[in-house]
């Protein structure tokens, strides 16, 4: 049985937070709405790309892998290097990073070059999570971390309600090298306005590899880790063919694909709230019910979704149930590792990226070889382990 340190109880009247406070959570979470939409911009616009390319869906899914692997190298190493710096600072040079990898994109000749771009997206996206998923703690007094997390990756959430499927309607009708420069030209507008509402945060204590060692001894840290794989891999191995999917599967239209994605993400933000709250107060609880309904909707799929109307009903489930993921399992690990969590979530983030990586890359075999009705099937049996990982665990 897996022990996990005991956080303090909420105080009956919590302490009052300053908005200044609050709207720098806001910020952050404008930050994580970025680098979510240029992670997984691909996935909407993988058809167009690749028919621009003249490459293969299982190419363009690549995209993704190669992010997520670098994303998973810098996730837990940046914390190191960085060591005394502002974090305001280098929360603003990671979003610069990927507004100049989106421009590469934009203008590439090839897919080669393209795919170097994404080198420089998976720094960027490693290390603003590395650092964002945790602020909640040095923004806002103990009682209030649970919300401000929440709202953190609300913006995550909302990246998959406005970000991907505004980008993906555009490639739809201008063509995805302009969705690329759109983006690029959101970040540059991010930036100015973060640089104004993110006050200045510097480093507490200096993370060293001898604290990340730490954290992996910790029962709990490990259990959450463990989760945070099995799950995002699962989800990311099928859902970056969900075009293919809801084309092929269920007989979508790829006109209706990007407003498909739209409903999936409101009904992602539904999960995010329902999950942040429910987490604070039980968090296996939450995580277990996550796995659960995610993986039965990847099971179903193949034999209910066969109409856009079945189809559509299983996407915005997907959505409910993945919304309540990331906040889940990073208050999982704020509990697991109360005085090092910059470190630990750095290490949770390192493994999120990484389980992109390898579920992207386990999608895109299994659909060359198989069909994206075998990836969906595949997914969802890593998801189910999930709840036998976390069930394990003492309750947090």
């Amino acid at each position: 049985m897996t022990q996990v340190e005991s956080v303090p109880a909420p105080a009956l009247t919590p302490e009052r937070v300053p908005l200044r406070n609050w709207i720098a959570v806001v910020a952050v979470a404008l930050g994580t709405f970025l680098v979510v939409t240029v992670e997984n911009l691909p996935m909407g616009l993988l058809t167009a790309i690749g028919g621009g390319l003249h490459v293969s869906d299982g190419e363009v899914g690549l995209m993704v892998t190669v992010s997520g692997l670098v994303a998973a190298v810098t996730a837990p190493l940046l914390p190191v290097a960085i060591r005394g710096l502002d974090r305001r600072v280098v929360l603003l040079g990671l979003i610069l990073l990927a507004m100049a990898a989106n421009v590469v994109s934009a203008l590439t000749p090839g897919y080669a070059l393209l795919m170097a771009a994404r080198l420089f997206v998976g720094v960027s996206i490693g290390g603003f999570w590395s650092l964002a998923a945790g602020l909640g703690v040095r923004l806002v007094p103990p009682s209030h971390v649970a919300r401000a997390t929440s709202l953190i990756f609300f913006g995550a959430m909302a990246a998959n309600v406005l970000g991907v499927p505004a980008g993906t309607v555009l490639g739809e009708f201008a063509g995805w090298r302009l969705a690329f420069a759109a983006v690029a030209a959101v970040a540059l507008l991010l930036v100015a306005a973060l640089s104004v509402l993110l006050p200045r945060m510097p480093a507490t204590e200096p993370v060293r590899l001898r604290t990340l060692a730490d954290q992996l001894r910790t029962p709990a840290v490990r259990v959450g880790v463990v989760a945070t794989f099995l799950l995002v891999a699962g989800h990311y191995g099928a859902f970056t063919f969900v075009s293919p999917v809801l084309q092929d599967v269920s007989g979508v239209d790829a006109t209706f694909v990007g407003p498909l994605l739209l409903a999936y993400g409101v009904a992602g933000m539904a999960g995010n709230l329902v999950a942040g709250s429910w987490a604070g107060r039980d968090v296996r609880a939450a995580i277990v019910a996550v796995s659960l309904t995610l993986a039965a909707v990847l099971a179903l799929f193949p034999f209910v979704g066969g109409s856009p109307v079945t189809g559509s009903i299983l996407l915005i489930l997907w959505g409910l149930a993945f919304g309540g993921l990331p906040v889940s399992v990073q208050t999982w690990i704020i509990k697991a590792a109360p005085r090092g969590v910059e470190a630990a979530t750095g290490l949770n983030t390192c493994m999120f990226n990484l389980a992109i990586a390898l579920g992207a890359l386990f999608g895109s075999l299994i659909v060359g070889a198989v069909t994206v009705t075998g990836v969906l099937w595949a997914a969802g049996g890593l998801v189910v382990l999930t709840s036998v990982v976390v069930s394990a665990a003492r309750r947090v």
